[in-house]
């Protein structure tokens, strides 16, 4: 069977690998041969993302640079990019308010609307969907396998598996720990089977410290990500 991933690039860095940095060098077509069921090749991985900002952090689109150009090595894996957003806005406050880090205590009473920074990611999950059921209609794949928990997806997953008739696999970042159900009850609900990304696959998918590149310059793991 021919397989195509479909990475919801943010939605697995919230889920996953933000808290978990040692497992952010992912090498993602390995980690797709090592999720698909036995007689089915992967023909292709699909990376939805978008170029970080270094507003908040300004070392981050170094290392997000650094990741692309290790996938760039995999002749498989294509990165698709949508608009990351940053703005600073007016925004209404909780009541009683909470806050980070965890006991800080605010001046009583708490203010009404407080000025935050607000990051927001455009166009990955149009992207993804779009390009899930074209590839459907245009035969391109006889599986799907789509790394998300985001419920804009079910609609064009519920188009691939019960108009076009293709499995589609709903690839879960991480087994629930709270009360959100992962994946989402109506991803399960449209997807022909799913799978659960343990620490175990992450860390056997990881890039070596250092890849290397035919004549071009090495690509060294960013040293935070260990």
């Amino acid at each position: 069977m021919r397989a195509i991933f479909y990475i919801d690039g943010f939605n697995f860095y919230y889920l996953r690998t933000k808290k978990q940095p040692q497992f952010k060098w992912l090498n993602m077509k390995a980690l797709a041969d090592l999720i698909v069921q036995s007689g089915t090749t992967v023909d292709k991985v699909n990376y939805y993302t978008a170029p970080v900002s270094g507003k908040i952090d300004d070392d981050a689109p170094r290392r997000q640079q650094k990741l692309f150009a290790a996938l760039r090595t995999e002749p498989k894996i294509s990165i698709h990019n949508g608009r990351f957003l940053y703005a600073e806005k007016w925004a209404g406050l909780v009541q009683p308010p909470r806050a980070k880090p965890d006991g800080y205590v605010w001046n009583m009473p708490a203010p009404a609307v407080v000025y935050v920074t607000k990051t927001e990611e455009k166009g990955s999950d149009v992207n993804l969907g779009v390009h899930l059921v074209r590839d459907a209609f245009v035969n391109a794949f006889d599986v799907a396998y789509v790394i998300t928990n985001d419920t804009d997806l079910v609609e064009p997953i519920r188009i691939v598996t019960q108009e076009v008739g293709k499995q589609v696999c709903i690839v879960a970042p991480c087994r629930s720990r709270s009360s959100r159900p992962i994946p989402s009850p109506s991803l399960e609900a449209v997807a022909s089977f799913k799978h659960y990304i343990d620490d175990a696959e992450l860390a056997a998918c990881q890039f070596p410290p250092v890849v290397k590149r035919a004549g071009r310059k090495d690509i060294e793991r960013p040293a935070t990500w260990v």
